[in-house]
């Protein structure tokens, strides 16, 4: 049986914290601005956590993360 990998965009997208969760930033920031209250840009600029039905399916991708 061969090794299990990391999904290597997974690994980019995502990053463990200390208690085992996963942490992702948000989408919409890249551009578009003018469109986007301040509120709402505001918001996107910190990280938060990865759903809990959404964890189930990630954390397969992210065999060997550390």
């Amino acid at each position: 049986m061969p090794k299990m990998k990391t999904h290597r965009g997974a690994a980019k997208r995502f990053k463990k914290t200390g208690s085992g969760k996963l942490k992702r930033s948000h989408a919409y920031t890249s551009h578009l601005f003018a469109n986007k209250s301040t509120k709402a840009k505001r918001k996107h600029r910190k990280a938060s956590l990865v759903s809990k039905g959404d964890f189930k399916r990630i954390r397969f991708l992210l065999t060997n993360l550390k």
